[in-house]
C-alpha cells in the first residue's frame, strides 16, 4: 500500500473473486463502495449502511464480514469473495450447495438480501464446521470438541445478523440445514 501525503488516498490491490484489482482509493472508501461503484460487482447490496442488516455480507479469507463497515484499504492482501464469486467455491459445480439449497427451499423472495444471506450462510457453516459455538450452542461433552449437528435454533442464531424484509426466514433456515447436510455428506464421503 502506498500512502499519498497530498491527499487521503492509497494505491491498493484487492483480490476479489480470484482476480487482482489495482486501485487508487480514498482511505475512507468502504469495501462495499469499491465493489459496487468501482468494480461493478453490484450483487452485494447496500442496505442500512450501518452493519445491521447483513445485505452487504461478503467473505474475507473465508470469514463473513459486513463490507459496509470495512475500509477498502484494510482489505488489501485478503481474499475477498462476493456473491459473484461464490460459484467458484463450488468445486466445479454450476451452483454452490448453499445457492442450490436456497433455490430448493424458496429461501428468497425479492432477492435483495439473498446475496448477503448466501455469503453469510457459507461463512456460518464454515464456522460451525470449525467448531465455533454460537450463543445457543449447548455446552456438552459432545460439543467440547466442536459443534454437533446444526438444528433450527442454531441456524436462526447464526444467521441472525442478516435481515429479510420479505420474511423468507423459514426457507432460509431450511436451505442452510440442507447445505449443512450436503457439506457433512461430502466430508463423510471424502474420508
Amino acid at each position: 500500500m502506498t500512502l499519498s501525503h497530498s491527499s487521503p488516498s492509497s494505491d491498493i490491490t484487492l483480490r476479489i473473486n480470484g482476480a487482482a484489482h489495482a486501485l487508487t482509493v480514498d482511505n475512507r472508501t468502504t469495501l462495499l463502495d469499491v465493489l459496487r461503484e468501482r468494480l461493478g460487482l453490484t450483487g452485494t447490496k447496500k442496505g442500512c449502511d450501518h452493519g445491521q442488516c447483513g445485505a452487504c455480507t461478503v467473505l474475507m479469507d473465508g470469514d463473513r464480514v459486513n463490507s459496509c463497515l470495512m475500509f477498502a484499504v484494510a482489505a488489501e492482501g485478503r481474499e475477498i469473495v462476493s456473491i459473484e464469486g461464490v460459484a467458484n467455491l463450488a468445486n466445479g459445480a454450476e451452483l454452490h450447495p448453499v445457492q442450490r439449497a436456497f433455490l430448493n427451499h424458496d429461501g428468497l423472495q425479492c432477492g435483495y438480501c439473498t446475496p448477503g444471506q448466501i455469503c453469510s450462510a457459507i461463512g456460518a457453516l464454515d464456522e460451525a464446521r470449525r467448531g465455533w459455538p454460537s450463543q445457543v450452542t449447548e455446552e456438552t461433552a459432545a460439543t467440547a470438541a466442536g459443534v454437533g449437528a446444526l438444528d433450527h435454533e442454531e441456524v436462526r442464531e447464526r444467521m441472525s445478523g442478516n435481515l429479510c424484509r420479505c420474511g423468507a426466514y423459514g426457507g432460509i433456515v431450511e436451505a442452510v440445514l440442507e447445505a449443512a447436510g450436503a457439506a457433512a455428506g461430502a466430508e463423510g464421503g471424502a474420508r
